[in-house]
């Protein structure tokens, strides 16, 4: 009997002792729209299933929020294990506080499926430090309805002319022309930054972080601002811009109570889980125009502005963060958000699932483009974007001159370098 109730406390210490060996990893993101969601939840639970003892645990934070917090966060020693990342400056300086994992061990092999700039974006000094999981574009939606309204072809708007000579025909026949979330700022910073591609094209760019012809208080930066204030003067956006967040002015869109928007691609369909009826537009109703071009600009029309976003991990954590990223960011997973046409992905071959025409077409745009641009506000770093977003919006609220604006920008890189 001894013997026997032994043995069973032997099995009991054991069980316990594989309940406590259970891995969970945390995985801190910020997607809103919920059907993308629910396919994430979906694949968590496969990875589950394909290994035992791990448990994938997800997390949610609000894009600004997390932005804001992140840096306290990785302080923490309940810091989550995968977080979300849109490379850039502030990518190297997590890289440089000692928060992230090198992963470049479990990625050796598994890489060479993937985009080699997207690749290259979570990667320093020969180290790869995150896994990509799209690409995307900065391009004008609009309301068909509402722009023929006001005798607009959304589909002849070429120029920065072209765009300013809509929006006052907008205006004229009553209809709002462009909604925007300036309480969030970086939404404006979209418009400085795709100028100044325009007008001086990537070698302005390169000149500036060199610190050459005057940096980000050059010519090309100053124009940019002064191209942007002829929109502003003309009062393009929603009454109170300044105090709308993103996602309550993508809702404003797909309610249909502005013409345009200046959105990153996903916006497609984000606009209809944030309009009020949860409908939105539908695809017939919708239509996109690139970032315009400017007169005597330097900048090449395909030149694209967007994001090579991804995961990163972080110090300390379990081999398993890795090998669930490979498993999230596989053929199989990245063809299935495709069909829904939640991203544009980074895999090879996955882009035969997307089903629909406009993401098609910027999946070919992002192809053709020769020079793609990561948002300003992060590659330059938390504390230079801050000042990029911050006197955009300036700017726009008419309290900084456009040269002010660009000298701004220029004291905080160089005291950052």
């Amino acid at each position: 009997m001894l013997k026997c109730l032994a043995l069973v406390a032997a099995a009991l210490t054991l069980t316990a002792g594989n309940a406590v060996a259970q891995t969970t990893v945390r995985w801190l993101h910020i997607e809103a729209n919920p059907a993308q969601v629910k396919i994430w939840e979906e694949v968590a639970r496969g990875f589950e299933a394909k290994n035992p003892g791990v448990k994938i645990e997800m997390q949610f934070l609000e894009n600004e929020a997390y932005k804001a917090k992140l840096p306290t966060i990785l302080q923490s020693k309940d810091r989550p294990h995968i977080i979300y990342s849109w490379a850039g400056g502030v990518l190297k300086a997590q890289i440089e506080a000692g928060v992230l994992e090198d992963i470049s061990a479990p990625m050796k092999g598994y890489s060479d499926s993937l985009a080699p700039a997207a690749v290259a974006a979570f990667t320093q000094d020969g180290k790869i430090y995150g896994v990509p999981m799209l690409l995307s574009q900065v391009v004008f939606l609009y309301n068909k309805e509402l722009m023929a309204k006001a005798g607009v072809d959304g589909a002849t708007i070429k120029t920065w002319d072209d765009l300013l000579a809509a929006t006052k025909k907008l205006k004229a026949a009553g209809v709002t022309p462009i909604a925007v979330g300036g309480a969030d700022k970086w939404p404006l910073h979209f418009y400085w930054t795709y100028l100044a591609m325009r007008a001086g094209g990537k070698p302005a760019f390169d000149a500036a972080l060199r610190g050459e012809s005057g940096g980000f208080s050059g010519e090309t930066f100053v124009k940019a601002g002064e191209l942007f204030k002829q929109l502003v003067d003309l009062q393009p956006f929603q009454t109170g811009f300044l105090g709308f967040k993103n996602q309550p002015a993508v809702g404003y869109f797909g309610d249909g109570k502005a013409a345009m928007t200046l959105a990153l691609n996903n916006v497609f369909l984000l606009q209809r889980v944030l309009a009020a009826d949860k409908v939105g537009l539908s695809d017939d109703k919708l239509g996109w125009f690139a970032f315009p071009t400017v007169s005597g600009g330097k900048g090449d029309a395909s030149d694209t502005l967007g994001g090579i976003n991804g995961w990163l991990v972080t110090k300390g954590s379990p081999k398993e963060a890795a090998e669930f990223l490979k498993f999230l960011v596989s053929q199989d997973v990245q063809k299935r958000l495709a069909a829904g046409n939640f991203l544009i992905p980074v895999v090879s071959g996955a882009d035969t699932g997307l089903t629909s025409t406009f993401m098609r077409d910027i999946a070919q745009n992002l192809a053709r483009s020769k020079y793609h641009q990561n948002f300003l506000d992060q590659t330059l770093g938390p504390s230079v974007g801050r000042v990029v977003n911050d006197v955009t919006a300036e700017i726009a609220g008419g309290s900084m001159t456009p040269k002010d604006a660009a000298k701004a920008i220029q004291d905080a890189w160089k005291q950052g370098n």
